[in-house]
């Protein structure tokens, strides 16, 4: 489901967990600048997943594809990054390299 929605770059869905069952909420398609940041800030997060499961990291610009913003942009997709660090969805991978050449997980990971 997370790799249809990033193919088609539709907005990140939402899955609800109870006792009894786990709900995917679909949303339809949104532009980039129609995203809210709760949007943006699940869609990083399910793309870090996305990239971890298939044995590679997010990125910069990765994020940049997923979300079709131009490289001149980068900041736009940095700002993305920074805010889901904030809220403990993804990590960096090595604190060490320069913020160019950055990778992030996902929180479990």
């Amino acid at each position: 489901m997370v790799f249809q929605t990033e193919l088609y770059q539709l907005s990140a869905p939402l899955f609800e967990t109870t006792d009894e069952h786990t709900r995917a909420v679909l949303f339809a398609h949104l532009e980039f600048r129609e995203m809210d940041k709760a949007d943006r800030i699940r869609a990083c997060y399910l793309h870090a997943c996305l990239r971890y499961v298939q044995r590679d990291f997010m990125t910069n610009t990765t994020l940049r594809e997923r979300f079709g913003i131009e490289e001149k942009n980068s900041s736009m997709a940095s700002r993305i990054i920074r805010d889901t660090i904030e809220v403990g969805l993804i990590r960096c991978h090595d604190e060490t390299v320069g913020s160019k050449a950055r990778k992030y997980l996902p929180w479990w990971a």
